[in-house]
């Protein structure tokens, strides 16, 4: 089978014009503008690194635990060629997992990862960040093992020393209503890191009867206030939200199969809010509350500042048998036609045009770019465009989010990139990625007489600074 690299490549060459485009009048308007953003700050105002990360400084375990343990991108592929997931040492003590065995078994496979983000992102890791230029094949298996495990002990592989190497300027993780918050108070006391590592609010578990934690989830939240009932449940809500914001929050983040949200009356709220606790709620019962919920919380980011994001349009834990043994997150989670112009109505008829409320919609269906977001985007002052997300944030994938939003709405009506990762090592190539693919994208509008070029690197600029600041309140 091939390999997802060629050792005898020039590795240089090879990292200089990935991505750009080929015509070389464009390519080469394309390099001047990478060339300005290329070293800039990254911003990263949503993503799913553990902050415990850096409070305990620990070197990574093994390629296996780095690449392919907790990368359900990665492990997905694997299953879905034939690989059980037990295999992959998926719900089994770490201890007794043969590394170097499961190793073997995805480098027999690399080429399963030729041509998608997944690949990239490891190939761009390997080279820019270990320098390594080891082919990702059987035969070199055990070579890039223990190439990895190496580089892995040295102190500047520790998540600190790659903090700052990665030039990481703000760092925003994603956080239960409940956390206690503890790993952000040590980084923001400690004088040694110098990125700014932000707590994002999310409630999904204690706004969606449907999910299994909720009842749980409820009593938890209204013994930590102090409060009981309807009335309650949305004051301890508030209370751990402002308890956010004086930690450092600037977003309040949900992911929902439907972007429905409805205004109902405090009598009728309550009454959902009454059957569900008591296992009483019909389905419907139970979406109409999480609808009305959506537009409580937007009310509330009226009230406290916090960005609303909302990450619609994913079936999770599509195979139940996987689920049963193995819990979420395991990749059989999948996309699914998803529409915002109707669901987001009512919210946007008393929200939309409310000063100081952001709503940033992401979507896992592009066909919504065009038909639905960008033209929300384009009235709204209130609406963002999402970057690509989950599926979508890969090279080909952003090109076509470009060309699909930009003559709708503009640049400055999108969030700027956003990682949205649990993979911290894969956040540099991901942000150089999108910046790549944005110098293409501006260096052809240079091409075509639609921009000039000091346009073109105004914007080159902002989308990497100005445009995620203002979408996220950094």
């Amino acid at each position: 089978m091939s390999t997802l690299t060629d050792p005898g490549t020039d590795r240089a060459a090879r990292r200089a014009d990935r991505l750009l485009p080929l015509e070389p009048g464009t390519r080469a308007r394309a390099r001047e503008l990478y060339a300005r953003v290329a070293a800039r700050p990254i911003l990263s105002p949503h993503g799913h690194v553990d902050p415990r990360l850096f409070v305990e400084d620990a070197p990574f375990p093994d390629p296996v635990a780095l690449f392919i343990r907790d990368d359900h991108y990665v492990t997905r592929l694997l299953h879905a060629d034939g690989i059980p997931l037990a295999d992959l040492g998926l719900g089994r003590p770490w201890d007794d997992v043969d590394t170097r065995a499961v190793w073997r078994t995805f480098c027999d496979r690399g080429h399963l990862f030729a041509g998608t983000a997944s690949g990239y992102w490891l190939r761009a890791t390997l080279d820019d960040v270990f320098g390594i230029d080891i082919a990702i094949d059987g035969t070199h298996a055990d070579d890039l093992y223990d190439a990895i495990a190496s580089r892995l002990t040295e102190p500047a592989l520790r998540p600190r020393a790659l903090l700052r190497e990665f030039g990481i300027e703000v760092l925003a993780t994603t956080d239960d209503p409940l956390d206690p918050l503890d790993a952000h108070r040590t980084i923001a006391q400690d004088a040694g890191i110098h990125t700014l590592v932000r707590p994002t609010f999310r409630p999904d578990a204690y706004i969606d009867p449907a999910n299994d934690r909720w009842g749980a989830n409820v009593d938890a939240l209204l013994g930590a206030s102090g409060g009981a009932g309807y009335r309650g449940y949305l004051e301890g809500l508030q209370a751990q939200r402002l308890r956010f914001v004086r930690a450092g929050a600037t977003s309040a983040d949900f992911g929902v199969l439907s972007p429905a949200t409805v205004e109902l009356d405090e009598s009728t709220a309550s009454g959902l809010f009454d059957r569900a606790r008591a296992g009483a709620a019909t389905p419907a019962e139970k979406a109409l509350f999480l609808a009305h919920m959506l537009f409580e919380s937007a009310r509330m980011s009226v009230e406290d500042g916090l960005v609303m994001t909302l990450h619609a349009g994913v079936l999770r834990n599509h195979h139940g048998p996987t689920f049963a043994v193995l819990g979420p997150d395991r990749g059989h989670d999948i996309p699914v036609p998803t529409t915002f112009v109707e669901g987001l109505r009512p919210l946007l008829e008393r929200f939309g045009t409310e000063p100081g409320f952001q709503l940033v919609l992401f979507t896992v269906d592009e066909t919504t770019y065009s038909r639905e977001i960008a033209p929300l985007a384009g009235f709204y002052p209130s609406v963002y465009i999402g970057a690509p997300w989950w599926f979508l944030d890969a090279p080909e994938a952003a090109r076509r989010f470009r060309a699909a939003t930009v003559e709708t709405a503009g640049f400055y009506r999108g969030s700027g990139f956003i990682d949205d990762t649990r993979a911290f090592l894969s956040i540099p190539a991901r942000h150089d990625m999108a910046r790549r693919v944005d110098a293409g994208y501006l260096a052809g509008l240079v091409e075509d007489g639609r921009l000039s070029m000091s346009q073109a690197e105004a914007i080159a600029d902002d989308l990497v600074d100005a445009i995620p600041r203002r979408a996220f309140r950094l």
